[in-house]
């Protein structure tokens, strides 16, 4: 199992950029770069490539929307070429407040839209020929009634190190966590609780590797939560970081009828605490929803107790086909994030 984190830049960038050299020395193997509606991913990994070795960079994610498909193969095809065959493509639709609120362009057949930005990525990086692409979503050269009618096909100008880069796909619905088992390298959900994960997703993932083109490597899953490792309460208590980011995940992230993430916990059985957990956000209430998740969901996202205890958490990952532990480090004591790196570096092993 390997180990990987989420770049968290709140402290400054070039703090962050310190800890991930640190941790990269200690064994972490992947870290995942997020965007959302703030710095681009790929200019911050540019710089992390420069500053690192080993360590894989992923972008944690890459909305399919934002850019066209043929400039999300350009930039991993120049990002893995600068950090020397290290990086990750994490695709995902996002949302319609991020894609229409902010970026002004229509959140419309994210499925489609995620398997074209696919295929346009492996075409492109193959390099067998001029891209020509009449897809789902996407078609190019643009058709002549469409625009001037002077474009014509091309190929990639310069070489990929690569002609294959990892692609990861961020699902949580059925439809798409089926479409990412049958065309990704690997598949990132979020809200996973590993004892809960086939019930809320085992017969879209069955489904999908059914399709599964057998050239592909065996699905890869990232998943995991806050890390903290101890005897005392404080360790345990640890746990609480993950309560506001439910909430606002399942309560905010979407309108009160239009929630994926708020359907990720219904269908892992807590109908109740989900509704009110979205009631309480809606009507202004972020602290009184925290404290409506379930402490059972708290216990089931995060890795946080003592040193046999967070070995059964990994183990329950790891029996629910996670193979990256994505863990957040939650230093207590005189303890350290790196010191945290290095400890489950050796417990998942």
């Amino acid at each position: 199992m390997k180990i990987s984190t989420v770049l968290s830049y709140a402290g400054g960038f070039t703090e962050a950029a310190d800890a991930v050299v640190e941790q990269e020395r200690a064994g972490l193997d992947l870290v995942w770069v997020p965007e959302a509606y703030g710095f681009d991913s790929p200019s911050l990994i540019g710089y992390l490539a420069a500053r690192t070795t080993t360590v894989e960079l992923g972008t944690g994610i890459l909305p399919v929307y934002t850019r066209t498909p043929t400039l999300v193969a350009m930039t991993a095809a120049g990002i893995d070429t600068l950090s020397g065959g290290r990086f990750h493509l994490g695709l995902g639709a996002s949302g319609p407040q991020v894609i229409e609120g902010f970026h002004g362009v229509p959140f419309r057949a994210p499925i489609a839209r995620t398997l074209d930005v696919i295929d346009v990525c492996h075409q492109v990086w193959a390099r067998d020929e001029p891209l020509r692409f009449n897809g789902r979503q996407v078609t190019v050269p643009l058709p002549p009634d469409q625009g001037t009618g002077f474009g014509k096909p091309l190929k990639l100008l310069t070489h990929p190190l690569r002609p294959r880069i990892p692609i990861w796909v961020a699902a949580l619905g059925d439809h798409n966590v089926e479409a990412a088992a049958a065309s990704a390298d690997g598949w990132l959900p979020m809200l996973f609780i590993p004892e809960r994960a086939a019930a809320v997703w085992g017969d879209a993932l069955a489904r999908g590797v059914a399709r599964r083109d057998p050239a592909l490597s065996p699905l890869v899953v990232s998943a995991g939560g806050p890390l903290a490792i101890g005897d005392g309460p404080e360790v345990v208590a640890a746990r609480e970081t993950i309560r506001a980011h439910v909430a606002l995940y399942a309560g905010g992230m979407g309108a009160k009828n239009k929630n994926f993430y708020n359907d990720v916990l219904r269908r892992a059985g807590f109908e109740e605490a989900a509704a009110r957990i979205a009631d309480l956000y809606l009507d202004g209430k972020k602290a009184e929803a925290a404290a409506a998740v379930p402490d059972e969901v708290v216990e089931g996202l995060t890795l946080c107790g003592p040193r046999s205890y967070v070995q059964e958490r990994i183990a329950a990952y790891r029996e629910a086909g996670v193979t990256h532990l994505q863990v957040q480090p939650v230093p207590t004591g005189d303890q350290r994030a790196v010191d945290l790196i290095a400890l489950v570096k050796q417990l998942a092993s």
